[in-house]
């Protein structure tokens, strides 16, 4: 009989240096996310520590008092008593703490100097979110590029971990390398950029594999598929909605940055023109440019869409500054002139009824044409999908087809690329009104009548 693991608690601190330009709402929303990504990674917060400056310590990040403060609470550990959750199982009357993390990104120097000042293990924020996408990429290409990001960000540390090795792990002999007496660090720093060198290799590679595979979404869209991608703040509840809408079964987690590779599924019920759906990476306040830059090729489905549906957490009190980032992000890779539809998702989670009915009138009046809903209600799910479709439709033209009983083998087509509005038989064939691409149904007019190809046809919009 196997016992099952259960995985041992993590237990981390937060540490922050508000300075004197950032709001009192941007710090608190700041430190929260921090939170969030720690939580995601398998850390409970037990305790923040923040300090007012008007620049962060040049040595070691936060002043000499404030590191004396953090360094007696780690040292002096937290009772099981004080933990928001218990361990299940009764250890120890204390546990230690596994981690301090900083919500900025600070030198690698400034990162020794804290881990030395305070007695156990640093992490800024660039490196949690660089683990967070490490453990969650699941394709070749996302995976590589976070190899990329990640050894980007390692290589100028590689010094100060050295420092921390002590003396016997900076010098290494001569023999197989470029010179006698190349240090350790010298050594890993050439390794570290041979292989950046290969992992750039493999994703022009890759990236020529997906611009075919776009080309080939993009040529079917031209046959009547239309594309819509769901793009923002990551944890705003895009798997969610992704699901409901497409009818899949997609990773949807209660954590930030669950999805980091793009997934594309047909909406459901199908419609006509036929519409895909994709579903891309989350955003996030002051991501790391390394992975700005790796994760362009994931957030470059939303210049493929015909339209973007911006998916906004409406229960969230710093929406306004995740809406920011969104917008951001999708002008820096020219996104922005996309036609766009604003959907704010998890109104169920904004009090009573009354309350919900309140926030929905007020989001409606401050941004038009927006969408207010819960990826949990099925009816406004289909509301949504409605406007989706009513999107793709607004091109479509009315006409009329006569499917000679000789020919009933075009009627999948028919249906197919085509909403039919009403069919009958009559003596000659199947007749039908339909509304469809002015393209598909001069190629449908074309196969019922071969001999009418030279002849103009009228459409006209409904």
């Amino acid at each position: 009989m196997q016992t099952e693991v259960k995985e041992k608690p993590r237990y981390a601190i937060v540490t922050s240096v508000q300075l004197p330009d950032v709001s009192d709402v941007e710090f608190e929303a700041s430190l929260v996310e921090l939170s969030e990504l720690a939580k995601t990674l398998g850390f409970q917060v037990v305790q923040t520590f923040v300090q007012k400056r008007n620049s962060f310590d040049r040595t070691a990040y936060l002043g000499v008092g404030k590191l004396e403060e953090i360094s007696m609470f780690v040292n002096r550990g937290i009772r099981v008593g004080e933990l928001e959750e218990e361990p299940q199982e009764l250890g120890p009357s204390t546990v230690e703490f596994d981690v301090l993390l900083v919500d900025h990104e600070i030198s690698p120097s400034q990162a020794r100097n804290l881990e030395l000042a305070v007695g156990c293990e640093v992490m800024d924020r660039t490196m949690v979110i660089l683990e967070i996408f490490h453990r969650n990429a699941r394709s070749r290409a996302a995976r590589a590029q976070v190899e990329i990001a990640r050894l980007g960000y390692m290589a100028p540390r590689l010094r100060e971990a050295a420092k921390l090795a002590g003396p016997q792990g900076r010098q290494r002999s001569g023999t197989g390398g470029r010179g006698a007496g190349e240090s350790h660090t010298e050594l890993d720093r050439r390794k570290v950029r041979d292989r950046i060198a290969e992992l750039q290799r493999e994703i022009i590679t890759m990236e020529l594999e997906r611009k075919t595979q776009r080309a080939r979404r993009l040529e079917r869209q031209g046959q009547g598929l239309g594309g819509v991608s769901l793009v923002g703040y990551t944890n705003a509840g895009k798997s969610t909605l992704m699901r409901a809408l497409t009818g899949s079964e997609v990773l949807v987690a209660n954590k930030l940055f669950a999805t980091l590779d793009t997934t594309v599924r047909a909406l459901y019920p199908e419609s006509v023109p036929r519409v895909l759906v994709s579903d891309t990476v989350g955003f996030i306040k002051n991501l790391p440019h390394g992975l700005v830059a790796s994760f362009k090729s994931t957030l470059e489905e939303a210049l493929d869409a015909a339209l973007l549906l911006h998916v906004i957490d409406a229960s969230d009190p710093g929406f306004q500054r995740q809406l920011e980032v969104t917008d951001e992000v999708l002008q820096e890779i020219g996104a922005d002139e996309v036609p766009c539809i604003r959907v704010f998702n998890k109104i169920d989670h904004v009090g009573d009824e009354a309350e919900q009915a309140a926030w929905t009138a007020k989001l409606q009046e401050r941004y038009p044409g927006c969408v207010v809903m819960s990826a949990r209600r099925p009816e406004e799910v289909a509301s949504l999908r409605a406007t989706i479709v009513s999107f793709f439709q607004q091109d479509l033209v009315e006409d009329e087809l006569l499917l000679p009983w000789s020919t009933q083998q075009l009627r999948g087509e028919i249906y197919s690329h085509c909403q039919v509005l009403e069919e009958r038989a009559e003596e000659e064939g199947s007749w039908f009104r339909v509304r469809g691409e002015p393209e598909k149904l001069r190629s449908l007019h074309e196969q019922l009548n071969p001999g009418s190809q030279g002849r103009e046809k009228e459409y006209w919009e409904v």
